[in-house]
């Protein structure tokens, strides 16, 4: 939803919008007196989220072109998720040191910031003449997607036969099955089917889903285990993944501007492949826990294999599309990579087999490399070098 407002109401309006939205949000929860305002906050926080992702992402796509363009998304890829990576080290130094809330609190400061550096773009948004809100699709796609989600995290406390679990994902497959149907038929679809028709969009965000559930994965596994397993704290836990954030950093913007040399599936391939022997290297864990040795090495080469992965991902999946859509390329592919990380971590019980000891941390290793192994294998087989023709094809 956001996306499609993003492309018809201009990039700029939309990535303002979302920020305002998201710094009330956070100084909601951070002041949150309870745990209902707590979670009525961070569910305003997640909406306005939305419109950050996909606005901001597109506003690069649609203000460069070439080389610079590339070199752009890699930066942006690199930034976002090493923010993302960054974010337990950040959050284990509050909890240590201060309080959870100041988690929250801080997003005030880069909000004001990034207010200030908006300014000085001037006016580069442009409305579509017939842009307006399909609030029934919009309705359809949250409540569809959000009971399939519901009942996909509440399974392992409920189980399936629970009518609390079956209702929410029946009702949810309904609404979603009806989302896609009128998509097919509404004047200006928030959806627009016909992207899933370009080889490089469709295979690309296939690749996606097995990436980022693998990513998901090992981040929340590895983050708790060496709290709860190895007894670190917050903050060294937070730590422990700055080699791999630090990686990804130093690599994205240099293989974004490789994407047009080379192609991107050299680099959607290598890269998860890498990933997935970071992923098996973290085996050696033993429960005489040593870091440097178990650990390091595995995170190392993870990051190298993120940085060579997640720039020419995300370039090849918006450049597919092209910019006039650009909005709704980034927030499906963006909502694609949460899907995913949502359902992993849905299912992680069965995935570490119910208790995450040092059998479940291996377990949860060795399905990170063959999720990066299918991530690989999809994007060997489906991805092609961008062609202009493909965009203008939809």
């Amino acid at each position: 939803f956001a996306g499609s407002v993003s492309d018809a109401f201009g990039r700029v309006l939309v990535l303002r919008i979302g920020l305002i939205g998201f710094g009330i949000a956070s100084i909601g929860v951070g002041l949150a007196p309870d745990p209902v305002v707590l979670i009525i906050a961070r569910a305003l926080q997640g909406a306005a989220g939305a419109f950050l992702v996909p606005s901001s992402l597109a506003l690069i796509t649609s203000l460069l072109n070439g080389p610079a363009q590339a070199r752009a998304i890699g930066q942006w890829t690199a930034w976002t998720t090493g923010a993302n990576l960054a974010g337990p080290l950040i959050g284990g130094l509050f909890v240590d040191l201060l309080s959870w809330r100041f988690a929250f609190l801080v997003n005030i400061l880069p909000i004001a910031v990034t207010f200030v550096l908006l300014t000085r773009l001037g006016d580069v948004d442009r409305r579509r003449d017939d842009a307006h809100i399909d609030l029934v699709s919009a309705a359809l796609c949250t409540l569809g997607l959000g009971g399939i989600v519901f009942a996909l995290i509440e399974q392992p406390n409920l189980g399936w036969g629970h009518p609390a679990i079956w209702m929410p994902l029946a009702a949810g497959i309904l609404l979603f099955t009806a989302f896609l149907l009128r998509q097919r038929t509404v004047r200006s679809p928030i959806l627009p089917l016909g992207i899933f028709r370009v080889r490089n969009f469709w295979t690309g965000n296939l690749a996606t889903f097995f990436v980022y559930a693998a990513l998901s994965l090992n981040g929340f596994v590895v983050g708790v285990y060496l709290q709860q397993g190895a007894g670190l704290s917050a903050t060294f836990a937070g730590l422990a993944s700055l080699p791999t954030t630090l990686a990804l950093i130093a690599l994205s913007s240099v293989v974004g501007g490789w994407v047009n040399r080379f192609g991107p599936r050299l680099f959607m391939t290598v890269g998860p492949l890498v990933m997935a022997a970071g992923s098996l290297m973290l085996l050696a864990v033993r429960a005489d826990f040593d870091y440097w040795t178990q650990v390091l090495p595995g995170l190392v080469v993870f990051g190298l294999g993120l940085g060579i992965t997640v720039s020419p991902l995300t370039s090849t999946i918006l450049g597919a599309i092209g910019g006039e859509r650009s909005g709704i390329a980034s927030a499906t592919n963006n909502a694609v990579s949460r899907i995913a990380g949502l359902v992993v971590i849905a299912i992680l019980a069965v995935i570490i087999g119910g208790a995450l000891d040092l059998d479940g941390f291996h377990r949860a290793a060795l399905v990170t490399a063959l999720l990066m192994a299918a991530g690989a294998v999809v994007s060997f087989l489906g991805i092609r070098r961008p062609v202009t023709a493909d965009a203008q094809a939809t």
